[in-house]
């Protein structure tokens, strides 16, 4: 197992100064985010002179890419919308193979207008992500889906019920812990579940304010925070033990998204925590 980061907070720096502070502070792997004209690594570019740049990069750094990420809406409502992001994310996957990267991670898409969660993934997905796991699959690429809360993978039925319309072997999850924590949905019997759906997993913890929860009850927001692990209530030797279990040994990618911590101190705080275990 490694710990990387998701390069999302680097917006506005350079993907070469992006891989020297991973190169520099021993990560071993970046979830890197990615687009065609857009992103760290712009896929079509990657197309364009066959990886060479990126590779060029990335040689003698010891860091290496554990994903390709592209988070939108694969099921956006809008048809033009939707056909011109599921190309990107072709050419993504495209990339992704010249790079010799085995991911690529976006979302399971949002409710469609008039349509629950459930009804949305019976009904559309199919329909979308069936052919895209097709494309990936002839190229070797799995696609990873993460399980943020407000997307149509929200609870474990959720997550069971995607997988059985889709059940495509490359089908899967960018496993976040932190999007189940405030559900109280338990997040060591999903890694148990879905052990072979985990293709990628973020690092990322969560914080609750148990009083401000008891003041304004679960259905309202502000009692809730995402935090650097080790600065919430996850059991990350549990949950890094269940993962060795079931036989990942992959990225633990820190998303940091904790307003506590600048962006260089929260990611090193994050792999000084996270190294204990790994």
């Amino acid at each position: 197992m490694l710990i990387g980061f998701l390069t999302a907070p680097f917006r506005d720096v350079s993907f070469k100064d992006v891989v020297k502070f991973a190169a520099d502070n021993g990560f071993g792997g970046m979830e890197v985010v990615a687009g065609v004209g857009h992103g760290h690594i712009d896929a079509a570019q990657v197309l364009k002179d066959k990886g060479r740049s990126v590779k060029r990069l990335l040689k003698g750094t010891g860091v290496r890419i554990t994903s390709l990420a592209r988070y939108g809406n694969p099921l956006d409502p809008d048809s033009q919308k939707r056909e011109a992001f599921l190309n990107e994310l072709r050419t993504i996957i495209d990339a992704a193979e010249v790079l010799e990267v085995p991911v690529v991670c976006t979302l399971a898409g949002f409710p469609l207008p008039g349509k629950t969660k459930m009804q949305t993934i019976e009904e559309e997905a199919p329909r979308v992500f069936a052919p895209l796991c097709e494309y990936a699959a002839q190229r070797g690429i799995n696609i990873a889906l993460e399980n943020w809360f407000a997307t149509n993978l929200q609870g474990l039925h959720h997550f069971e019920r995607l997988f059985e319309v889709v059940p495509c072997e490359n089908f899967g999850l960018n496993f976040d812990p932190s999007h189940l924590v405030h559900q109280d949905i338990d997040y060591i019997a999903a890694v148990e579940r879905f052990a072979h759906r985990i293709f990628h997993t973020h690092a990322k913890d969560m914080q609750i304010y148990e009083h401000k929860r008891r003041w304004v009850g679960n259905y309202e927001s502000g009692w809730w925070r995402y935090v650097i692990p080790g600065y919430g209530v996850i059991d990350w030797g549990r949950y890094i033990g269940t993962l060795r279990h079931i036989g990942y040994d992959g990225v633990l990618s820190i998303e940091h998204e904790d307003a506590a911590f600048p962006r260089e101190l929260g990611f090193l705080k994050g792999k000084e925590f996270l190294s204990r275990f790994v």
